[in-house]
């Protein structure tokens, strides 16, 4: 059960606009952002950040930005986050048959070693403590260039912000999330924790 009850998106109604950024990347508004908007300014900040850390029109893939949130999600132990990030990812172009091998990334002919590296990288920087080294920044560089780095850093940062707020308030989980959840990740344990009912 969630500390904190989230507010209906109507509550606030200068919000209608934030919210709207955050349809486009799930197909719904969040529990996290009806919980925030008791703090207006907060979601309003948030969708700035949002937006700019998943522009499409940056330097890496929108979809490989979301495999990357939900690396590093997986390393911060945030279910919340987990589920939603592979949402994203499947809303932004990452077909599901990847997402379904995503226990086996390391392996799979559907993960270049582009993004093994990358998702490497995500997991390390998710890690409490940080860890990134000079093998998994190595490895790295081989494949992507330091513009691409620091946006890759603001995916994984920016779910950094989610995962704590998620898990601090058991933010409860969407359906479509759950579905996700349970088809692609309770292979590894996955049960949505403490965001359940």
């Amino acid at each position: 059960m969630a500390h904190i009850e989230p507010l209906p998106a109507e509550t606030t109604p200068e919000l209608a606009a934030d919210f709207a950024i955050f349809e486009r990347i799930l197909g719904f508004v969040p529990n996290s952002l009806l919980t925030m908007q008791r703090r207006p300014a907060i979601v309003k900040a948030f969708g700035v950040l949002t937006e700019a850390v998943m522009d499409p029109n940056g330097t890496v893939d929108p979809g490989f930005k979301r495999l990357l949130a939900h690396f590093s999600s997986r390393a911060a132990g945030c279910q919340y986050c987990e589920a939603h990030s592979l949402i994203a990812a499947n809303l932004h172009a990452v077909s599901q048959e990847k997402l379904d091998a995503i226990w086996e990334y390391q392996t799979s002919p559907l993960y270049t070693p582009a993004e093994r590296a990358g998702l490497d990288y995500a997991l390390a920087a998710g890690t409490i403590p940080n860890g990134v080294d000079n093998e998994i920044m190595s490895n790295l560089k081989a494949h992507w260039d330091d513009d691409q780095i620091v946006e890759m850093l603001a995916a994984i940062s920016l779910y950094g912000f989610l995962n704590r707020w998620n898990d601090s308030m058991a933010t409860e989980i969407e359906e479509a999330p759950i579905a996700m959840g349970e088809r692609v990740l309770s292979q590894g344990g996955w049960d949505g924790g403490k965001h359940r009912k």
